[in-house]
């Protein structure tokens, strides 16, 4: 397969619904299922490189799917911006699988998405079709380094007018050089899904830029008391779990990778070197892991 179907499943809000955008990837009736949820300001088809290897790995018995979450891509926008926080995010996720019904079910989260991940993991009583069986974890952890997010902050809601995707493509490799080394064409192709029409002409990058409220709003101390609540979530996970690090994150320190190591699921680490946050999942070796962890 070459190319992902667009799907969509109808997900409640406070303010009266939205829909959330997924691509499909594999065969649509395969009973294992893995799930891939991308990062704060990303987009489902940054695991287009890794849906396909999963796929040409495991032809006809698996499908792969990859959520536009809440705010991005395709998906609607909320109403009320505070609501672009995990809870929501994982209300969302539940709908999804309530559709999807997988008997088997593995779940790959970069930065935002592995939050997502551990809480739907952490939490035992959801209702979920299937527990989940494997858990990747990409560059992040309970804890989440307070400098980071002041980084993200700077950036984040400033969605630009571009003229076309090569310029977009340089600005966003601008605040993107922590993902490590990517050809032209390798980085293009990101871009590409990036951005959409903007009122006038042009181009414009595809999220809601309301997402940066609730991140203006944290503060260093709201942020320590979430630890508590994710180190909770952490150690209540049973799935098998492998790590990613970029070698040099700023998001996810060594000291909670070696933690995360010795504690509840006890993940396998894998760490890259020269990566900083987040790992793509586009170098082979990036690939290898996750589909050997994933198939092996």
């Amino acid at each position: 397969m070459t190319d992902p179907t667009l799907n969509y499943v109808s997900c409640p809000d406070p303010s009266g619904g939205h829909r959330m955008a997924y691509w499909q990837w594999g065969e649509p009736s395969a009973e294992h299922l893995v799930v891939c949820v991308h990062g704060l300001s990303r987009q489902g088809r940054d695991f287009d490189v890794l849906a396909r290897a999963l796929c040409d790995k495991a032809p006809g018995r698996l499908r792969v799917v990859c959520p536009d979450v809440v705010g991005r891509g395709r998906s609607d926008w909320l109403q009320d911006p505070m609501g672009y926080q995990i809870p929501q995010y994982v209300s969302d996720m539940l709908a999804l699988l309530a559709q999807l019904k997988p008997a088997v079910l593995d779940w790959v989260g970069t930065s935002m998405g592995g939050l997502i991940g551990m809480a739907l993991c952490g939490q035992p009583d959801l209702p979920l079709p299937a527990p989940v069986r494997r858990l990747v974890l990409n560059d992040v952890g309970p804890v989440v380094q307070w400098a980071s997010i002041q980084r993200i902050a700077t950036y984040l809601g400033n969605t630009g007018h571009f003229a076309d995707v090569q310029q977009a493509a340089d600005a966003m490799w601008a605040i993107s050089t922590t993902f490590g080394p990517h050809t032209p064409a390798q980085w293009l192709e990101l871009s590409r899904h990036m951005v959409k029409p903007a009122e006038g002409g042009g181009l414009t990058l595809h999220y809601d830029p309301a997402l940066a409220v609730p991140v203006r709003a944290a503060t260093e101390a709201s942020v320590r008391e979430g630890e508590v609540l994710l180190w909770q979530l952490y150690d209540h996970i049973g799935a098998r779990t492998l790590l990613l690090r970029g070698g040099v994150s700023d998001l996810l320190s060594r000291e909670t990778a070696q933690a995360m190591a010795q504690r509840g699921p006890r993940a396998r680490v894998v760490e890259f070197a020269g990566i900083g946050h987040a790992p793509t999942l586009i170098a082979p070796d990036q690939v290898d892991a996750v589909t050997s962890f994933l198939l092996g």
